[in-house]
């Protein structure tokens, strides 16, 4: 498979350039350009970063491997994370996990056969205070219960 960024992206890789004087700087914002416009980092994007910003893969790789926002396979076209932190924790996040699992017929880490739904457990999204959350795609919620991670889901279906 051949990676090479659309026009557009590429014009935002160059305005990426001209933010950060450093190219290690530019390694993270490349990389969540690369995410947006690939759908997820395959190990022929790390290849694609790594000659755009002169690293080598295994640079590019650690970046990508150290950090849970990159995703290394597809997910689905809703991308469940869930927080499973401590105050999410205390605050009843196993049970949101596990009804999800139920609900959606798959595990931590797996996506539905539909390709739908990814479901993914995440260590923190920094929002203790309104725990437990849940993050789809680019949009939190928060304060969840089984009833409201059930009405989040109908309007995404």
């Amino acid at each position: 498979m051949a990676v090479k960024f659309s026009e557009q992206a590429q014009r935002e890789f160059e305005e990426i350039l001209k933010r950060y004087p450093e190219r290690q700087a530019a390694i993270l914002p490349t990389l969540h350009l690369a995410q947006r416009e690939f759908g997820y980092i395959s190990p022929e994007v790390v290849e694609y970063v790594s000659d755009l910003l002169g690293f080598t893969p295994a640079r590019i790789y650690g970046v990508v491997t150290f950090y849970t926002m990159y995703n290394r396979n597809p997910v689905g076209k809703y991308h469940l994370q869930v927080c499973r932190n401590i105050s999410c924790s205390l605050l009843g996040a196993k049970h949101i996990i596990e009804h999800l699992t139920e609900k959606l017929g798959i595990k931590p880490g797996e996506t539905t056969p539909d390709g739908k739904f990814t479901l993914s457990l995440v260590e923190c999204l920094g929002s203790c205070g309104t725990a437990p959350v849940m993050q789809i795609n680019d949009d939190y919620y928060e304060n969840l219960t089984v009833e409201k991670v059930d009405e989040i889901l109908e309007k995404l279906e």
